[in-house]
C-alpha cells in the first residue's frame, strides 16, 4: 500500500488531532506532529475525539519542520493554506508524499504558504476557513483517489 503522510504543524485543538488520528489510522496514513503543541497529546479531548484508534496510529513527533526535511531529504512538501488560488486537485500526488496543514487559528507560516508547493482547498469567497479535520480529510482521499487505494 502506498505510503500517505500527514504533517500537522503546530495543532491547537484537541479534537481536530484526535479525529485526524481516527482518520490516519483507517486510512493507513502516517501521522506527523510537528513544532509546539496546543495541547497535551494525553488530553481527554484528544482521547476521546481518537477513540480507541491511538494504538492503530503510525504516529511521529518531531520537533520542527527542519528536523522534518533533514529526515526526509528526498520529500515532497505541500502546503495546505486560504493564501493561494492553486487547487489541491490540481496536483499529481506521488506515493510517501507529505501534506502539512497548520495550526488552526493562524495557518502556515509565510514561508510555506508562498512557496511553489502551496495548495487550497476551494471555498466560497469571503469564507475564512474549513475545519482543519475535514481539510486533512478532504486531502487525504483525494491521494487515496488518486493512487488507487
Amino acid at each position: 500500500m502506498a505510503k500517505l503522510n500527514i504533517v500537522l504543524y503546530e495543532p491547537e485543538i484537541p479534537q481536530n488531532t484526535g479525529n485526524i488520528a481516527r482518520l490516519c489510522a483507517c486510512t493507513g496514513a502516517s501521522l506527523y506532529l510537528v513544532g509546539k503543541l496546543g495541547f497535551a497529546l494525553t488530553d481527554k479531548y484528544t482521547k476521546r475525539a481518537g477513540l480507541d484508534y491511538w494504538d492503530s496510529v503510525d504516529l511521529h513527533r518531531v520537533n520542527s519542520m527542519e528536523d522534518l526535511f533533514n529526515e526526509f531529504p528526498d520529500g515532497r512538501f505541500f502546503y495546505l493554506t486560504t493564501k493561494t488560488n492553486r487547487r489541491y486537485t490540481d496536483i499529481e500526488f506521488k506515493e510517501n508524499d507529505f501534506i502539512v496543514f497548520g495550526p488552526e487559528s493562524r495557518g502556515l507560516p509565510q514561508e510555506y504558504v508562498t512557496s511553489d508547493t502551496a495548495l487550497t482547498i476551494p471555498m466560497k469567497e469571503g469564507q475564512r476557513s474549513l475545519n482543519l479535520s475535514n481539510s486533512v480529510a478532504i486531502v487525504v482521499y483525494e491521494l487515496i483517489r488518486q493512487l488507487g487505494l
